[in-house]
């Protein structure tokens, strides 16, 4: 298990000391590692499931969209309450979690099964080896969308001097998570390709795959963005009740540079 020092800290608040025990977490540290943990519990989720591709009226959808709706919202409200060094210190926690996760399920998969298991080797292999595949190429596209997504929304925010939450959430989800989709899709595909000789892509042309995947990330992609866009209610209420509800002030918009 993770130690409690290895969480990192949001950025500092002005709080008298004497005003609590030694013992006791202040309200804004307490609420950073819910948000934390949170976060990184969906996109851990995310990438065990994502192998699985279920039918929707637009066609062939990731099982894994069910969990990362919710990173996104967790990553504009750390961003708007810790500022920058929050969002990147919430990222590269995000970033080592999904490395233990994939070493913990090469070893995992490595060792031999006992005949006694529920799970064959194959098929323990199959769902827990191909997650190994995705969470590479999740880790790469994560980064990516993670450190863009930070620089977008806190260009809007500063921007708009804090004002128009709706825009910068909004705002810096669209470009992040096209890079985020297209990233993941062209690598986990791919890569999925070549290594089952008995997966559907590797038996395809090239041109048959590539119309596969490019559609599979535009779908992916529309559905990313009206969650994004109807998820927006959803962070107002969120942003109301850590402010009223808890006493927290969101960080203060860095000027911008003349």
């Amino acid at each position: 298990m993770t130690s409690a020092a290895s969480v990192p800290d949001p950025p500092a608040r002005s709080i008298d000391p004497s005003s609590r025990s030694p013992s006791e977490i202040d309200t804004s540290r307490k609420l950073y590692v819910y948000l934390c943990a949170i976060f990184v519990s969906c996109l851990i989720l995310g990438d065990v499931i994502g192998g699985k591709f279920i039918h929707t009226p637009m066609g062939v959808i990731s099982v894994g969209i069910i969990p990362f709706p919710v990173t996104f919202l967790l990553t504009d409200v750390v961003n708007d309450f810790y500022g920058r060094a929050g969002a990147r210190s919430l990222t590269i926690l995000g970033f080592w979690m999904a490395v233990i996760a994939w070493v913990i399920l090469q070893v995992a998969t490595y060792i031999p099964a006992d005949p006694t298991t529920y799970f064959s080797q194959a098929e323990f292999s199959k769902i827990f080896g191909g997650s190994a595949q995705l969470f590479v190429a999740s880790i790469i596209a994560y980064l990516i969308g993670q450190f863009l997504d930070i620089q977008v929304f806190q260009f809007w925010k500063a921007l708009t001097e804090s004002k128009h939450l709706w825009l910068r959430a909004t705002g810096s989800t669209i470009l992040s998570q096209m890079v985020d989709t297209v990233t993941i899709n062209v690598i986990f595909l791919n890569w999925s390709a070549v290594r089952s000789p008995n997966y559907f892509l590797a038996k395809v042309s090239a041109s048959e795959k590539w119309s596969f995947i490019f559609s599979k990330i535009g779908r992916e992609y529309t559905v990313k963005l009206v969650v994004a866009i109807l998820l927006t209610p959803a962070i107002y209420a969120l942003h109301e009740a850590i402010v009223k509800g808890l006493k927290i002030e969101p960080e203060p918009h860095m000027p911008r540079k003349k």
